[in-house]
């Protein structure tokens, strides 16, 4: 597990965290200027996205209670990136984000990963600036993640090359790219997500095909291969009632189930799909 060349590894644990009453609500400036959202759905969002994970992926749910003092505390996916039996605890940009890491960081020693921690305070690193390929790490450089942030990345996950990829406005570079497949990249239509993936074919050594999808949040998807023997991977992407222009594109995608899911609710949290899961691709000591 970790090794160079492994590709996407196989999952068999995933963790999120519940919505609390206060997502949406003004908290010490972070979730100032949200469009209003609808608690309930955006809950019952959270629900069947958890159902989706446990029951057709077949992954093991952790799930972590919601806190209201953590509004932003669902988009867990920012916390750590988590590869191998490696936890690399994040600083997100925010500061109020911060307290965020506590419990994921918890929940991950349980599991018995290695847990690496960020201690420079020059650093900021949200987990969903974070793209692996099987291959290599790809770093977003955002108005989240900084070139310290990337060079922790780096420094931590030392078997595999990662090169860093300049994102253009609010984004995350998992807001305009991912995985379609173990050798392919999709990504959304907009300039800032077509001039990500022209970095990225740039830096790369490696041979990835490409797809353009009309919606960059289509692109934010998770490929995932399960770990029960002789199962098909599943491409776990947003479905056609958030993002109905995209489905026919995705269609076109190989030797891969997808799943669709809906966060058009959570997305006016500042969710993106990426951000409410954590997948572990090594099966932890539980």
């Amino acid at each position: 597990m970790g090794t160079p060349g492994e590709g996407l590894g196989r999952c068999s644990h995933a963790l999120i965290r519940g919505v609390p009453e206060s997502l949406g609500k003004e908290r010490e400036g972070v979730a100032v200027g949200i469009p209003p959202l609808d608690l309930a759905k955006a809950q019952r969002e959270h629900g069947v996205l958890g159902g989706k994970l446990r029951q057709r992926l077949g992954l093991q749910l952790l799930e972590l209670p919601p806190e209201e003092q953590l509004p932003l505390g669902p988009l867990l996916g920012d916390t750590a990136v988590v590869h191998g039996d490696t936890a690399l605890i994040t600083r997100p940009w925010s500061p109020a984000r911060r307290p965020e890491v506590d419990g994921v960081r918890r929940a991950l020693q349980d599991l018995g990963l290695r847990i690496v921690e960020i201690k420079d305070e020059n650093a900021t690193l949200d987990g969903t600036d974070v793209l692996f390929t099987g291959r290599e790490f790809f770093v977003g450089l955002s108005k989240w993640t900084n070139h310290r942030g990337a060079e922790i990345v780096a420094d931590t996950f030392r078997d595999f090359a990662v090169s860093t990829v300049p994102v253009s406005g609010p984004s995350h570079l998992r807001g305009l790219c991912g995985m379609g497949g173990p050798r392919t990249v999709v990504a959304g239509s907009s300039e800032a997500a077509q001039k990500a993936v022209r970095a990225m074919a740039a830096l790369t050594d490696h041979p990835y095909a490409s797809l353009t999808l009309p919606d960059d949040a289509a692109a934010d998807c998770l490929f995932l291969r399960p770990g029960l023997p002789g199962a098909s991977p599943f491409l776990l992407h947003r479905g056609g009632g958030d993002l109905p222009n995209s489905q026919e594109v995705l269609q076109k995608l190989p030797d891969v189930t997808l799943v669709p899911v809906s966060c058009s609710e959570l997305e006016k949290a500042g969710a993106g799909l990426s951000s409410l899961c954590l997948v572990l691709s090594t099966r932890p000591h539980s």
